[in-house]
């Protein structure tokens, strides 16, 4: 049973990214994503308590995924933005779904642990590389951050109108200018 368990829990979070990603924490419905998953409401509470425990699962398996996929680099942070920005290309939920989380829990004064554990650790290894001196303290390592995550997803991120201007630019460059602007920032 408990493999039915895992892979009835597996769709339901498939099934609820995908709907979270299209329409948001407000404008999903259980009854949508029970009926992606081949499962039922029921289930959904059972194993996530709510619908807003279910976006937390989706949020907190997204960053974990991120996380281990694009390990932090103080060393080379222009590099891991480029990392980061082929992370946004290969998954393009994880700006939607962090787009509907500003718009919808911006406010809420309860952030996701998993987010704040993940930028804890990086302002760390960034103030490490910074006091080693391997990291220019030009910039503060919040403000540092800021610059290499924003920057990761510049093209992710970009409205509609920005990006039928840049309709000609090819992978290749994007991450390109990814990294030669976080470079640039460094040596700022």
């Amino acid at each position: 049973m408990p493999r039915d368990a895992d892979a009835t829990r597996a769709r339901l979070l498939l099934a609820a990214r995908d709907e979270f990603a299209a329409v948001g924490i407000a404008g999903a419905r259980v009854d949508r994503i029970a009926a992606a998953a081949a499962s039922n409401k029921a289930q959904i509470y059972h194993y996530f308590g709510s619908k807003d425990g279910l976006f937390d699962a989706v949020f907190d398996a997204m960053v974990a995924e991120t996380l281990d996929e694009v390990t932090i680099d103080p060393d080379d942070l222009a590099e891991y933005a480029g990392r980061l920005h082929d992370s946004y290309v290969r998954r393009p939920w994880v700006q939607r779904l962090a787009t509907w989380y500003r718009l919808e829990r911006g406010d809420s004064g309860h952030p996701i642990d998993a987010v704040v554990r993940s930028n804890a650790g990086k302002l760390r290894a960034i103030e490490e590389a910074q006091r080693d001196g391997r990291l220019s303290s030009t910039f503060s390592p919040s403000e540092l951050l800021g610059v290499v995550i924003h920057t990761a997803a510049l093209w992710s991120g970009a409205t509609p109108e920005y990006a039928r201007l840049t309709d000609e630019v090819g992978a290749a460059r994007r991450r390109a200018v990814v990294v030669a602007t976080v470079d640039a920032v460094l040596r700022a």
